[in-house]
């Protein structure tokens, strides 16, 4: 091997080559590799409606169970029956008095809402703005929980946004499943654990045991009888101190030849737990699923944090169930308002047109480089091809979505980086014209153009940075697009570009410069 091939081998330059070769193999093939969004690819557009009413019912029904504990641990008469309207929570009493001493035992519980006594009824009022803070709550706890469970379903870059006061409009772009995402999304994964006090062959069974009517605080639910197919219905509470909230982690299991979800519980959900299976030995306790009973066994001694569900469930199910969990349950439900699928006719076309503007902002650049600044010209044309491909990589690796305003970020890119090389040629040419050799040109021009090369591209990242922070959806995309550029930009600009200037000027033993 003579000493010039050593010396190309073990020259930066390899290192690019390397570099460029690799970045190549990640893209390919590049409509596998990189994530599109909606705008480019089509999809779908669900609008989901969020009954915000029952997480402020639900809220309503825990404050009620908290505030009935609380009478209990005060001795005090407790109420005959209670039930949820509205914003109000009523308590009824047997009599006037057992109404007034409640709520003297209750004076430090609920300040924020207002109490009252009316005859043998004591009401709860959640206030108006309380009210208005439990439903954004809820509305934003469930996009949370969205984006979790798309995520998770393998669709990246899902926009999850909310619209008006109860809505939230879901992008899926591209997938292979749209079926499947909506599945997920319209489930509620609601786990609640709960005594039977009764149950039956039929509804009618059951309600002929309490006088017709079902009992205040109670609902009768269905659910699988045993390892058979048949139904069953089930008396339970409608409330629970044990949920899907207080789980830690899930995860499928083979138990005794069976696919079971086992699961441990937080600490307070662990504490609760223990309360609720050491007062209940010997009762049947319920897994309940989004108001299903998907499991009942006899309590056989206390549990607090390590259990099992077994439902007959196959391995994928138990799998689904764990990943619901894991992602959390909707505080309200979710209903499909409305659903719009975009064609990929006007994806196409999309890139089409960003594609064309790409190219012909490339041709004029390469033509204008090659006029004014002759070899180097072409140089920094390259160093602006390895800056895109730079980018794209980064797209890839990253998951970020490729929009149309994303390609609006790339031709931004293509304007800085050409900025970048202008600053750098134009100071060699200065120093070139003070008398110094071509190499000790270029190597000087790089340095005392990066402080200002730097504090431009800087400033314009701290922008892409807020608009990512403050912006949604394509202009998130253009800001993603952006930064990824800017640094691209400044490795090519300030390393690529050097070492492929200096690699041509060893090879070709040059001391003038084509500039």
């Amino acid at each position: 091997m003579s000493a010039a091939v050593k010396k190309y081998l073990f020259s930066g330059f390899v290192f690019w080559i390397i570099l460029a070769l690799i970045s190549g193999y990640l893209l390919f093939p590049l409509r596998k590799k990189l994530t599109f969004g909606i705008d480019l690819v089509g999809g779908t557009y669900i609008t989901l409606d969020v009954q915000v009413d029952k997480a402020i019912e639900y809220e309503l029904r825990e404050q009620s169970a908290i505030l009935e504990s609380s009478l209990k641990d005060a001795d005090k008469t407790l109420p005959v029956s209670k039930k949820v309207s509205g914003h109000k929570i009523i308590f009824n009493f047997d009599n006037d008095l057992d109404a007034t001493n409640a709520q003297l035992a209750l004076r430090d519980s609920l300040t924020n809402y207002k109490s009252s006594v009316s005859g043998t009824s004591l009401t709860y009022t959640m206030p108006d703005s309380l009210v208005n803070k439990t439903k954004s709550w809820a509305l934003q706890s469930n996009i949370e929980v969205l984006r979790t469970r798309l995520n998770k379903l393998g669709v990246e870059e899902v926009k999850v946004a909310p619209q008006g006061e109860r809505s939230v409009v879901v992008e899926l772009p591209d997938i292979e499943d749209p079926a499947k995402a909506k599945e997920m999304i319209g489930t509620p994964a609601m786990l609640e654990f709960k005594i039977v006090e009764a149950e039956g062959a039929s509804k009618d069974g059951i309600l002929d045991e309490y006088g017709g009517e079902i009992p205040d605080g109670m609902q009768i639910i269905t659910g699988a009888s045993g390892n058979s197919a048949s139904k069953k219905y089930y008396l339970v509470s409608d409330y629970s101190d044990v949920t899907g909230a207080h789980l830690r982690e899930a995860q499928p299991q083979l138990s005794q030849g069976q696919v079971t979800v086992t699961f441990k519980l937080t600490p307070k959900g662990g504490d609760n737990f223990y309360k609720l299976t050491s007062e209940n030995v010997n009762r049947t306790l319920a897994a309940v699923l989004d108001n299903r009973v998907i499991s009942a066994a006899n309590i056989q001694e206390a549990i607090r944090t390590d259990c099992q569900i077994r439902g007959g469930f196959t391995r994928e199910r138990a799998q689904e169930l764990c990943m619901l969990f894991k992602s959390g349950a909707f505080v309200a439900p979710v209903k499909f308002a409305e659903e719009r699928r975009i064609g990929p006719s006007l994806g196409y076309k999309s890139i089409k047109q960003g594609l064309l503007s790409c190219a012909v902002g490339l041709g004029l650049l390469i033509i204008f480089s090659i006029f004014y600044y002759k070899l180097s010209g072409l140089l920094a044309f390259i160093a602006l091809l390895y800056n895109l491909l730079l980018v794209l990589v980064c797209l890839s690796l990253s998951k970020a979505a490729l929009t149309l305003p994303g390609i609006a970020g790339m031709v931004l890119t293509v304007g800085m980086a050409v900025d970048a090389s202008i600053l750098i040629y134009e100071r060699i040419k200065e120093l070139l014209a003070e008398g110094l050799s071509a190499k000790e040109a270029v190597n000087k021009g790089f340095s005392n153009a990066m402080v200002v090369i730097l504090d431009a591209n800087i400033t314009t990242f701290i922008v892409g940075i807020v608009l990512f922070k403050f912006g949604t959806g394509p202009i998130q995309g253009f800001a993603v697009t952006m930064m990824i550029g800017i640094i691209s930009t400044l490795i090519t600009g300030m390393l690529f570009l050097r070492t492929l200037m200096n690699f041509v000027l060893d090879g070709k033993k040059v001391q003038k410069l084509s500039i």
